[in-house]
């Protein structure tokens, strides 16, 4: 319980509302000290992670080695324009139909 005061007590009412503003947050004052707890409880678990020794220790993306598998590209005939169509939920001619994007004016 002494650890989570301790923690409490790292962040003032003042700094936690600030923090808010910063953010664009909307908060409560009767529940600033429930922030204030929280807050200063993640501050204090980045600070055990900034505490971990890191010299020589490559940054990675994973923590495990993996690759893609890709085929190689090999051109293909597509498909002609009629079975497009016929497969589309809308033609105009031999144009797709889609919905406008933009309204009128924009």
């Amino acid at each position: 319980m002494k650890e989570q005061e301790a923690r409490g007590n790292a962040l003032s009412a003042a700094q936690v509302a600030h923090v808010a503003k910063l953010a664009r947050l909307e908060v409560a004052p009767g529940r600033i000290e429930e922030y204030r707890t929280q807050l200063a409880a993640v501050l204090a678990h980045i600070a055990k992670l900034d505490a971990v020794d890191i010299a020589g220790t490559e940054p990675m993306a994973h923590p495990f080695e993996s690759s893609n598998r890709l085929d190689d590209d090999e051109p293909v005939e597509g498909l002609p324009i009629e079975a497009i169509l016929r497969n589309a939920p809308a033609a105009e001619g031999r144009f797709l139909a889609v919905p406008k994007v933009l309204a009128e004016g924009d």
